[in-house]
């Protein structure tokens, strides 16, 4: 496939050269911006090897740990659209700030949580904070640097930062947890917000439009009703499975919620989202590339994490160091990925790290037991670079040739793939593997074998998706290169 100019500055114009070094303040206000996703994506998965030690300690049962996450996911993901457009009727660096503060405030009260209503509360607040924060951050990313070898440098530090953010968050959590106990991630948080928050002086606002854009109420109402309902359904699912009658009942109001959504934007005179811009191959692929990515590695750390622990008999403390191989491996390629856009073009680097992605996940699939935690080890290393050419590149793919009056919609869909991404991904394959535990074990299969077979039909699953989504990336843009 090859790749032709879509922009006077396209981001495979030559390997990034002088002109992709950035300004003396522009490194400071990517340093902020950079920090703040990073935090995000860290919450994700800071909490996951703690999650045991935390239920004991406030009184949570095994069936309701998963609200410890799931209370973060849901406003972190249904509200981000809303918050979006709400940064562009009041300013984007406004609410960026405003998200941070509430983050902050939220992870302190997180720390001292006394019960469990107090905390499942704080971790909702710290959601709806990031809510504000990413739309807000990554808008702000892509109108400080122009398109071009500046842009691409700054989303792929960007993309680094938040895959790094989910893996040393799995790494964080084992050892502080074994340290200093699960409270010391809560309050992590709270001090990187803190400090993220005294830094915020050194970003600029962005331009206001000359016309301030009207709410679309409707709008706002159906897609972040959707995105709750769809998120709870899955989150749920990941741990009663999909016959369970709430959760059918909540994914199919969720779909008709969404469903209502699609059809009030393509009336709208202000819509909330411009479906249009999907009609563009770069957008839709580009967010498609962005979804698949994240999901699936998310996903795949998820089954590993179990796999390590409960499986091959590492403890949480050695679980961590695993992962922490990994955050090596994806902070090289972060650095290296943006020269390797330049070489080989945005789209052909985006279609080329999923397949590495997909194919070297599927080598997971030799998984037998306790001896193979180097064989886990490798191909998760292998699959981590191609994940992260895929990020960084997916970014690049989504926001070019489009004008500036675009770009912040253009970022509102760029982040609610990563984060829906992040959001869906666990409980889909979570539920799956599960299931496939519970089925194997009624079967008569003894434990270790049942919770074997679970995590491989996960792990073909997600090299399934990822693989297919390769392929349709592959073909969708190399008909829109012939295509013009």
């Amino acid at each position: 496939m090859t790749d032709t100019p879509t922009t006077t500055a396209p981001p495979h114009a030559g390997p990034p050269a002088a002109d992709d070094r950035l300004p003396g303040r522009a490194r400071l206000a990517l340093c902020v911006l950079c920090a703040a996703q990073f935090i995000i994506a860290l919450d994700f998965s800071i909490l996951n090897v703690a999650l045991p030690v935390l239920g004991n300690d406030l009184g949570m049962d095994d069936g309701d740990l998963q609200w410890a996450v799931t209370a973060f996911a849901l406003p972190s993901g249904g509200f981000l659209l809303l918050f979006g457009r709400v940064a562009d009727l009041y300013g984007r660096l406004r609410i960026f700030t405003a998200g941070l503060v509430l983050f902050t405030l939220a992870s302190v009260l997180a720390t001292f949580a006394w019960d469990t209503a107090p905390f499942l509360a704080a971790r909702a607040l710290q959601g709806l904070g990031a809510a504000a924060v990413v739309p807000t951050g990554m808008s702000l990313l892509t109108t400080t640097f122009p398109e071009g070898p500046q842009r691409n440098r700054a989303l792929g530090i960007n993309g680094t930062l938040l895959s790094l953010g989910y893996t040393v968050g799995m790494l964080l959590s084992g050892v502080m947890t074994d340290r200093l106990g699960w409270r010391s991630t809560m309050a992590l948080l709270a001090a990187c917000g803190l400090l993220v928050t005294l830094a915020v002086p050194v970003l600029r606002p962005a331009a206001r439009p000359e016309q301030r854009p009207r709410l679309d109420l409707p709008g706002a109402v159906t897609v972040t009703g959707g995105l709750l309902c769809v998120i709870y359904a899955l989150s749920t699912a990941g741990q009663d499975g999909f016959g369970q009658a709430d959760v059918i009942a909540t994914l199919a109001l969720g779909v008709l919620l969404l469903a209502a959504f699609v059809a009030i934007e393509l009336r709208a005179p202000q819509p909330l989202v411009s479906l249009g811009m999907l009609r563009r191959a770069t957008v839709a692929f580009g967010n498609l590339g962005g979804l698949a990515t994240f999901s699936m590695m998310s996903s795949l750390i998820f089954l590993l994490t179990l796999y390590f622990q409960e499986q091959a008999g590492l403890s949480a403390f050695r679980t961590s160091l695993v992962f922490a191989v990994q955050g090596v491996v994806l902070a090289a390629t972060g650095t290296a990925a943006p020269r390797i856009v330049g070489a080989l073009g945005a789209r052909t680097t985006l279609v080329a790290g999923l397949a590495v992605q997909g194919a070297f996940t599927a080598g997971l699939l030799l998984l037998s037991g306790h001896g193979d935690v180097p064989l886990a080890v490798g191909f998760l290393v292998l699959a981590s670079v191609g994940h992260m050419c895929a990020v960084v590149s997916y970014g690049i793919n989504a926001t070019s040739g489009l004008p500036a009056h675009e770009q912040g919609l253009a970022s509102g869909l760029v982040t609610s793939a990563q984060q829906l991404g992040i959001t869906i991904g666990i409980p889909i394959l979570g539920a799956l593997a599960a299931g496939r535990a519970a089925h194997q074990e009624r079967a008569g299969h003894d434990h270790a074998a049942a919770q074997l077979d679970g995590t491989l039909l996960g792990v073909g699953t997600d090299t399934t998706l990822v693989l297919l989504a390769a392929l349709l990336i592959g073909l969708g843009l190399r008909r829109r290169t012939k295509t013009g």
